[in-house]
């Protein structure tokens, strides 16, 4: 049997392991060093350790999952909101993160640059009612609100 303090030390390791890939929340950590068997005191101190060092920030990964969703167009509004929550991110961090970002991301923009990726030939004023319905569809699933969609799909020259 190892010495408690060998498996503390083991928990950290896989602690930094898991943190090498990605970004994580404490909460997320939290969980994968529980499903790889360690103990919850184990575990409680390998997070309490990688927070001291710096290696794991609940601010700095909600900013990060935040922006990632944002550039890519995977989610906005209530949608953001609730992935980041879903991550183990306390309420009052998110909404601290979601006022943050708010000037660097506006939702008007964001829908069109992805209007443009993802729709670049789709004309609302053309579009039958079906395509109409999947392209708005598309937009509220990740979470943009249905007057911006419309709004933006009806300008005459964004599409």
């Amino acid at each position: 049997m190892y010495p408690r303090a060998m498996v503390r030390n083991d928990a950290f390791n896989a602690a930094v392991q898991l943190l090498k890939t990605r970004e994580r929340s404490e909460k997320e950590l939290t969980s994968r060093l529980r499903r790889k068997g360690f103990e919850a005191d184990e575990v409680t101190a390998a997070v309490d350790r990688c927070r001291e060092y710096g290696y794991v920030d609940d601010s700095r990964f909600a900013r990060c999952k935040a922006r990632q969703l944002l550039t890519n167009g995977r989610a906005v509004g209530r949608r953001l909101q609730r992935e980041l929550q879903l991550a183990g991110v306390a309420e009052e961090l998110v909404e601290q993160t979601l006022a943050e970002l708010q000037s660097d991301f506006k939702e008007e923009t964001l829908l069109d640059e992805l209007l443009e990726r993802r729709f670049a030939s789709f004309d609302y004023r053309l579009a039958d009612d079906r395509e109409r319905r999947r392209v708005v569809n598309y937009f509220l699933r990740r979470g943009f609100a249905l007057a911006t969609i419309l709004e933006q799909l009806k300008k005459p020259c964004g599409g």
